[in-house]
């Protein structure tokens, strides 16, 4: 981990993002592996949820045993891509909160636009991961952070597969309390602002409009 970046090198999320990366990878496959990595992002990123202890009966014995403390989780999908991986880690957490943000790249000035918000109001009493494929630019990513910290959210971290130095940078600067975790760090954004050698448009391959 360096500057506030964590980079996912188990070899489970490597291999599948590497299927993923192929040009001939099918919608459904796309969609599958996304799902996949995002249950193992999901374990990654939880590693440090606080702990209590309760008292339980096993079928031999007494004991106390490790829970989770506190509140649960909420998810944020920053739409529309950021579902595919939202998918994958409900399934190992089924009992998180859910909250969407709706925003899109304006592809003449790269400014983020937000069309849609809706997310749990205690967010203040939650631990929050937001998900989105891709941290090209940075400007849908602190757009989506700097909306939730309006709303009261204070542990927030970021969850993505791929991004790139440009893009750290930017989002470094704008919310340096907020934690990333990403699959891989590519090289560079290309004239339109895409990841090289990246993904393509992840929302794209995911649901099959192009």
């Amino acid at each position: 981990m360096t500057d506030n970046v964590t980079v996912i090198s188990h070899p489970l999320v490597q291999h599948k993002l590497t299927l993923m990366r192929r040009k001939d990878a099918s919608t459904a496959d796309f969609r599958r592996l996304l799902r996949e990595i995002g249950t193992l992002l999901a374990y990654e990123v939880t590693q440090d949820l606080p702990m209590a202890t309760r008292d339980i009966e096993t079928p031999v014995a007494p004991m106390k045993a490790p829970v989770l403390a506190g509140k649960k989780l909420c998810l944020v999908s920053i739409l529309r891509a950021g579902d595919g991986i939202l998918e994958g880690m409900l399934e190992l957490l089924p009992s998180a909160r859910v909250g969407h943000i709706g925003l899109y790249r304006d592809p003449a000035t790269m400014v983020a636009v937000e069309y849609y918000y809706k997310v749990p109001e205690d967010l203040c009493e939650r631990q929050i991961i937001v998900v989105d494929p891709m941290l090209a630019t940075g400007n849908t990513a602190i757009a989506a952070v700097q909306r939730l910290k309006e709303s009261g959210g204070r542990a927030i971290k970021f969850v993505c597969l791929l991004t790139v130095p440009v893009g750290l940078a930017a989002f470094r600067d704008a919310h340096p309390d907020v934690p990333v975790y990403a699959a891989g760090i590519d090289e560079r954004l290309n004239d339109h602002g895409y990841i090289v050698p990246g993904i393509g448009d992840a929302g794209d391959r995911l649901f099959g409009t192009k």
